[in-house]
């Protein structure tokens, strides 16, 4: 609920630190008020039916879980008998409190009506959290007293309220506000702070909350400032003066006295603040809350789905990257803890296995030096990027294995190519096949009447693997005795005999330099000699003696085109 111009007085001493100074602190959170800010942001009818202030709460508590903030929700329990009539001035009704609360000393405290609307926000934000692993104490009476005891007994490092009376219940470091994004920082207050700059302590800031009351919440900064805290000592001694003779106390209409009323009630708001009702310290309730909950994914995949309709991929891409995280700053701090008592392990000795399986790239959020990281044995997650530090402190020789393979790569690039097997061939091989091909064009084309005989003693091939000829052999004949012998027939012309060998690999194509004469021109044809030698095969190209065919002349022409394109492959 809070003292009213608390903030005002210890504005001085606020300040304003980095998202960060959180990582690896055990946090309370008063649950009511963090629901109560949330809720003031969306306003609206739809915002409610939305679950708006249920995301925004969602969105908290993954931030602060990538820091590996350990998180404890607190709520309410009953309202206590001497807050009563500030409750129902608040409530405006007399619904949820039903007695007369003028009289505190004859009242005890009050249940909350657990069937309210925000009752029922609070329970959503429970399950929420539950879901993540965090824990809920229900308070006996007030959350923020409960998130006090457990700050001053150092259960905790602090506690997120905006009741500035967290201080009057013995709060040490009180966060009031928390702003995430790019800048993301939390609104922070140290008693060590207020005690040294204002010279208030935890018994001392009742009564200035009272100095306020007499001067005016609108001149008590002015006063502070041009008076320091001497008007104080005015004040208290104009309200001495003013006090009525103890020897004859005023008397009420009712008979009571008025001044053992106010001295009764001073001291009944004195044992609040002192003595509240809490948990013990040394309670099993406290001991279960401290205790890490495990992360539950399908649970919380099926709140996401009923409140903000997300699919369960969703759910996994905002949270697990969080997750991960966590669990890389709790492997840092397991190895900073070793190196702190002088064990120095290898990162394959320690016997907890790091999270990080090796680095993908290097990136820049925000400015920001990060990693992609693939990691190891997190269900749903593959890569994420993380902050470079996190991975310097966690896992160093993961940095420089991926230093020592980029430099590796970075140093094959630079070899040369590698040259073609094209390249090789010398120059006086290609003029050779050249002057070669030439000479074979050059004898399709005259229709000389003398017979030629070719035969390749190895095939063109044109490898699948390279763009240009790898081979081509081109083997010129003398016409062989026992060719001329045969050609006495007159009705004996060309030959063809096209030879395939079968031992070549599958990966290269076969290609026929010569084909076999039309139908058209096997007519002329009156015998067909092959004959074999013991070095190669010999095929007797033979056209008429006396004119070349239109088909053979058409033949010359795509047998040239062939050549022609042969020659620039092999250039």
């Amino acid at each position: 609920m809070g003292v009213k111009n608390l903030w005002d007085i210890i504005e001085s001493c606020k300040k304003t630190l980095p998202l960060h100074h959180l990582q690896n602190k055990k946090i309370c959170i008063d649950l009511s008020c963090w629901m109560v800010q949330l809720q003031k942001v969306n306003k609206s009818h739809c915002s409610i039916q939305d679950k708006l202030y249920l995301k925004g709460l969602f969105h908290r508590l993954r931030a602060l879980i990538a820091l590996n903030c350990s998180l404890i929700f607190v709520t309410d329990g009953s309202i206590p008998a001497i807050k009563l009539a500030t409750y129902r001035q608040r409530l405006n009704s007399g619904f949820e409190v039903t007695q007369d609360e003028t009289n505190s000393t004859r009242t005890c405290s009050l249940r909350r009506n657990m069937g309210s609307e925000f009752s029922r926000v609070i329970k959503e934000a429970k399950g929420l959290g539950l879901a993540l692993g965090i824990p809920c104490l229900d308070g006996v009476e007030e959350a923020e007293a409960q998130c006090a005891l457990l700050n001053s007994e150092s259960l905790c490092d602090g506690c997120f309220t905006s009741d500035s009376d967290v201080f009057l219940f013995g709060a040490r470091t009180v966060y009031r506000d928390i702003c995430l994004g790019e800048g993301g920082h939390v609104v922070c207050y140290e008693m060590a702070d207020i005690e040294s700059k204002l010279g208030f302590g935890r018994n001392s800031l009742e009564s200035a909350c009272q100095i306020v009351k007499s001067v005016g919440d609108s001149n008590v900064l002015q006063k502070v400032a041009t008076e320091g805290l001497s008007f104080a000592k005015k004040t208290k001694s104009s309200k001495k003066q003013t006090q009525p003779n103890p020897l004859r106390p005023e008397v009420n209409v009712n008979g009571s006295d008025s001044s053992l009323d106010d001295q009764n009630q001073f001291l009944q708001v004195i044992e609040a603040y002192l003595k509240p009702k809490c948990h013990a310290a040394d309670s099993d309730a406290v001991y279960r809350v401290l205790a890490q909950l495990p992360f539950q994914r399908s649970k919380l995949q099926e709140i996401c789905i009923e409140f903000f309709g997300w699919p369960p991929e969703k759910t996994d891409e905002y949270v697990l990257p969080k997750i991960a995280e966590r669990d890389l700053r709790r492997f840092a701090n397991l190895r900073s803890t070793s190196s702190e008592l002088g064990v120095h392990n290898p990162l394959c000795k320690i016997p907890v296995k790091c999270p990080v399986s090796t680095i993908v790239k290097q990136r820049k959020v925000q400015g920001r030096e990060c990693f992609e990281v693939l990691w190891e044995g997190l269900d749903g997650l593959e890569t994420s990027t993380v902050p470079a530090d996190l991975i310097e402190s966690a896992c160093p020789e993961k940095i420089a294995e991926f230093e020592e393979k980029r430099a590796l790569a970075k140093k094959q690039n630079h070899r040369k190519p590698r040259i073609k097997k094209s390249e090789n061939k010398s120059s006086s091989t290609v003029a050779e096949i050249d002057l070669r091909l030439q000479t074979l064009l050059l004898d399709i084309e005259s229709g000389s009447n003398n017979s030629f005989n070719v035969s390749f003693p190895s095939t063109a091939v044109i490898s699948e693997d390279s763009k240009t000829a790898t081979a081509v052999a081109v083997h010129f004949k003398k016409q062989d005795p026992l060719i001329a012998e045969s050609q006495g027939d007159t009705n004996c012309n060309a030959a063809v005999s096209c030879h395939i060998d079968s031992s070549l690999p599958k990966k290269h194509e076969i290609i026929d330099l010569l084909s076999p004469s039309p139908l058209a021109s096997t007519s002329k044809v009156s015998r067909c000699q092959h004959v074999s030698d013991q070095r190669n095969d010999v095929i007797d190209l033979s056209e008429s003696e006396t004119e070349m065919s239109p088909e053979h002349a058409r033949k010359a022409r795509e047998f040239r085109l062939f050549l022609a394109s042969i020659r620039d492959d092999i250039s």
